[in-house]
């Protein structure tokens, strides 16, 4: 039954693109993939700490890294500029000297740009955090969903399917409640497809949010 591939390893090589760009021998290979999971997870972090307490939410939509044998490229694309860095280019370089420190390199740079996104909500990552801020603060769960939808549509998406799951509205038992507006063709290769999960932790439990932007068709 109903064997769910991701959307975006699907797609590679069609309508998506890698987010990391880089190439080593196979005995290398994980170390270079822990590598970028560290300095993914340090941005976030970072971010997590260094953000405006009101906004509630970090608004990096995704992290391209390209390793050259010098330097390491690091492009972190985001809905907001101004939740990440108050003093721009102070906020950069402390950012750059903590990712540094993470991992100690000798003989590579590291170089980070921030690139604004147009549209934010039609983000799924931006998206998830949106509506994992909402649950957070007991909205229901319903109303959180179609909200997030209402913004995706002003983003001019052709469709869009959100799956919460876990123990919603702190119930007892756990289950699983989706929404979907407008086409979402997971099966056609052509169809650009953005997707992203995120859990959220609650007083009650761990929900798992999972959303499908059904972006337009090549």
């Amino acid at each position: 039954m109903g064997q769910k591939i991701n959307p975006l390893g699907f797609r590679l090589g069609t309508t998506q693109s890698h987010h990391s760009f880089w190439f080593a021998k196979p005995k290398n290979f994980s170390k270079g993939l822990q590598e970028d999971e560290r300095i993914r997870n340090c941005i976030k972090d970072y971010v997590k700490k260094n953000k405006r307490i009101s906004s509630g939410f970090e608004g990096i939509a995704y992290i391209v890294i390209q390793k050259r044998i010098d330097l390491i490229q690091v492009i972190i694309y985001i809905g907001f500029p101004n939740l990440l860095i108050e003093g721009r280019t102070r906020g950069i370089e402390e950012l750059q000297m903590n990712v540094q420190k993470e991992f100690h390199s000798v003989n590579r740079r590291l170089n980070i740009a921030i690139t604004r996104i147009e549209k934010p909500y039609g983000q799924p990552n931006i998206l998830a955090e949106y509506i994992a801020l909402q649950l957070k603060n007991r909205v229901s769960f319903r109303k959180a969903m179609k909200k997030a939808i209402e913004l995706t549509e002003q983003t001019g998406t052709k469709g869009i399917q959100v799956q919460i799951a876990g123990r919603i509205d702190g119930k007892e038992i756990a289950r699983v409640e989706w929404i979907r507006e407008g086409r979402v063709p997971l099966q056609t290769i052509r169809a650009k497809i953005d997707h992203c999960s995120h859990t959220i932790r609650t007083i009650y439990g761990v929900l798992g949010i999972k959303i499908w932007i059904f972006v337009n068709q090549e």
